[in-house]
């Protein structure tokens, strides 16, 4: 089993200058975490580096926002498992699952992790797993957003995603909003 951070969307130091402390402690008492993922917009490189000290393996992709040198898409195979990473502005209207569902079809992977809404989902469709862990940060996006500062941490085993979404829907308060276990069905040819 690999225990994955997933997270996106800090906008720091545009948009927020920290992350709000319930994330950080979260974060902070289960790292360093062997893979973690970022769906775009650092927008900055000191938080870059900071994300990157949470882990031993930083996979991460450019947002809409980033200045930084990163990949547009990346794909990694956990356990068995193939995981895209995207942040998400490839497609129009923002989060439409079944274009983002085409989007893990040409990328040949079981579970797309993208961000870009700022709202957090965890969704199945035509075989894919979808996880979009929202905005570290709960700043709002060009489509809205929930302004709930939310991560998602994510076990992985042979065939199965068992994926917990954090929200923090108050200061003051983390709450474990969503616990799924989700069968990975095969790739499709």
């Amino acid at each position: 089993m690999v225990t994955l951070l997933v997270v996106s969307d800090a906008h720091i130091p545009d948009r927020a200058f920290e992350l709000p402390p319930e994330i950080e402690e979260l974060i902070e008492s289960r790292r360093p975490f062997p893979i973690v993922i970022y769906a775009g917009d650092f927008t900055g490189y000191n938080f870059f580096e900071k994300v990157r000290s949470w882990g031993r393996q930083l996979v991460a992709v450019s947002g809409n926002m980033d200045y930084l040198d990163l990949p547009e898409k990346q794909v990694i195979s956990v356990e068995g498992i193939r995981i895209g990473v995207i942040h998400g502005d490839q497609v129009y209207p923002r989060g439409c699952i079944p274009k983002l569902t085409r989007v893990a079809r040409r990328m040949g992977v079981q579970v797309l992790v993208s961000g870009h809404t700022h709202a957090p989902f965890i969704e199945v469709h035509g075989g894919v797993i979808h996880l979009n862990p929202g905005s570290m940060t709960g700043v709002p996006s060009g489509g809205g957003g929930s302004l709930v500062p939310s991560a998602m941490i994510v076990e992985v085993s042979s065939g199965l995603l068992e994926v917990e979404l954090y929200e923090v829907p108050e200061e003051g308060k983390l709450v474990l909003s969503r616990r799924e276990r989700l069968p990975l069905a095969p790739l499709e040819a």
